[in-house]
């Protein structure tokens, strides 16, 4: 687990705190001069908390809706200000070490008090990003395993993920608001599972984007009076299985004859977006949404 070390911050440790992964953290050094790292005796870069502070003023003008070059001019244009307070690494360490494994404890017995208490541990000492990409997802690949094999009972399943999906919707108020690209995203026909179309939405307007939200099971139909109506930047359809991809191909055909369009989910392929004319989407929703936000 990378740590804060003396003298600074590792670029893992520098993630966690931040929300942003190590990728997009490399590519601002690299293209933008975000950062200033120093070096360690063991050549290791080492990032202070003028560069967590610099991170956090970058994603606040990205959710202005201004592009990542003029995010970065803007934040290095700023007059040099104290650093926040360092948080606690015992607080840290505890949520990426504890918050796991309690959550999964909690939503197992079926105690929903509990597992509040715990996800409000988790959000209060990791970003929004950190929770969906380290805990939430792992965490629902791993209760979709366990029931395939019948650990645990499908009212297990369903009450988790009504627990989770309620949280980060309540997270999502005023996502439709803003001046940056807009997004419409929905899962087609019979594709009941939202919570990774959910928390990529979650990412896209902590970034600036507006987000168009129709959720599970929405008719094709619909999908595409809404994209003629709003015209949006993207469209974006997440499935969990492939067939409900292939009963709307002629559909998916002509919406990405129109207007961008990307697939996602485990009923995605590369095949199937290269059929059809779409992108093809094989991250995780916080590595998708941040690649996304990168390319604007």
């Amino acid at each position: 687990m990378e740590t804060s070390v003396p003298g600074g911050l590792r670029i893992g440790a520098l993630s966690k705190r931040a929300g942003v992964s190590e990728h997009v953290l490399r590519a601002w050094e690299s293209r933008y001069g975000l950062l200033s790292p120093t070096r360690s005796s063991g050549g290791f870069r080492l990032y202070s908390e003028t560069d967590v502070r610099r991170v956090q003023r970058m994603r606040a003008y990205l959710a202005d809706g201004l592009s990542a070059a003029e995010a970065a001019r803007a934040v290095l244009a700023e007059p040099a200000a104290a650093a926040p307070p360092p948080q606690d690494p015992v607080v840290v360490r505890l949520a990426e070490t504890n918050g796991p494994v309690s959550l999964r404890s909690a939503l197992d017995l079926l105690d929903e008090r509990a597992a509040h208490v715990v996800l409000d541990q988790l959000f209060g000492a990791l970003t929004v990003e950190a929770v969906i990409r380290d805990v939430l997802i792992p965490y629902l690949h791993e209760l979709g395993d366990r029931w395939s094999r019948g650990d645990v009972t499908v009212g297990q399943e369903h009450f988790a993920s009504n627990v989770i999906r309620s949280r980060l919707a309540a997270l999502s108020p005023g996502w439709g608001g803003g001046r940056g690209p807009q997004v419409l995203l929905a899962c087609p026909p019979g594709e009941l599972h939202d919570i990774a179309l959910l928390s990529f939405g979650l990412v896209l307007r902590r970034s600036g984007w507006r987000v168009v939200f129709l959720g599970a099971d929405s008719p094709t139909g619909d999908i595409e009076r809404t994209a003629d109506a709003l015209e949006p930047d993207l469209v974006m359809l997440a499935a969990s299985d492939a067939s409900r991809f292939d009963a709307i191909r002629p559909e998916l055909v002509r919406l990405a004859q129109s207007r961008p369009v990307a697939l996602a989910g485990p009923g995605a392929s590369a095949e199937l977006a290269a059929a059809v004319g779409a992108q093809y989407v094989d991250d995780d929703p916080v590595t998708a949404a941040e690649r996304l936000e990168e390319s604007r």
